[in-house]
């Protein structure tokens, strides 16, 4: 059984990012960059499923500049059996990236797709789901706990109201939650091997796929400060601010 396992490079999750002067965006000069947190659980999970046994490869894919190479091989590092990129300078939105994914899991054929529910940069929620309907493929997002058979993956999601399992058909796609498992840490000997392991990139062109960004930005601003707090001296003053003030009640 072969698993895709798509994984984004974004800024490291302990970075406090600026935004540019000019408004367009964010600054990510001279910042860390890492996996995103989601997909490298979900490249733990596929790992994990190959140490069972179950799967006989591990495929990891990232879209983006050249750069992503290093997350690919921290994905290797992790037990990933190689790496395909998917080199483009031009801003990537959900859409082509999923089209993106699409045309490799058209080429190579996997029986089941891991991928992190959001990305922590843009926070969308929406590149599985898209690959999902262009591939049109069962589906499992915010996936707490995986169980793979022959010809089938149990999925138990984090829903509103608790827990909901879903038995799907294979070939599907699966999103990840925080809950599903702890990436392991990357040993040095790893990381050895993963520079060793085969990393083919590829063009967006080779694939046929239009990466045109749809939607524009039109500006990025950062949060609006929080005013201070205010002591109150008792119940009847904190009720009148929050109805006359707050206008919260």
């Amino acid at each position: 059984m072969k698993v895709l396992v798509p994984v984004k490079r974004v800024v490291d999750y302990n970075v406090k990012v600026r935004v540019k002067s000019d408004l367009r965006g964010v600054d990510i000069a001279n910042v860390k960059m890492s996996m995103n947190p989601f997909d490298e659980i979900a490249v733990e999970e596929a790992v994990r499923l190959k140490e069972k046994g179950l799967v006989t490869e591990v495929i990891a894919v990232s879209c983006g500049v050249a750069q992503c190479q290093e997350t690919l091989r921290t994905a290797m590092a992790i037990g990933a059996d190689r790496a395909i990129l998917v080199e483009t300078d031009a801003e990537l939105q959900p859409l082509a990236v999923a089209k993106l994914l699409k045309a490799l899991v058209d080429k190579e054929q996997p029986q089941l797709i891991i991928l992190g529910k959001q990305a922590i940069d843009d926070d969308a929620n929406q590149t599985g789901q898209m690959l999902a309907a262009l591939a049109d493929l069962p589906q499992a997002t915010f996936a707490s706990k995986v169980e793979l058979a022959a010809d089938k993956v149990s999925v138990t999601r984090e829903v509103d109201g608790g827990l909901e399992t879903l038995a799907l058909t294979l070939p599907a796609v699966i999103t990840t939650d925080l809950r599903l498992n702890e990436p392991r840490y990357v040993t040095l000997p790893n990381i050895m091997k993963a520079k060793k392991k085969q990393l083919d990139t590829v063009k967006p062109e080779d694939l046929s796929v239009d990466v045109a960004p749809r939607l524009k930005t039109l500006k990025v601003t950062e949060p609006a400060k929080r005013g201070a707090g205010v002591k109150v001296a008792d119940v009847a003053a904190l009720v009148e601010k929050l109805k006359n003030e707050a206008k919260v009640i």
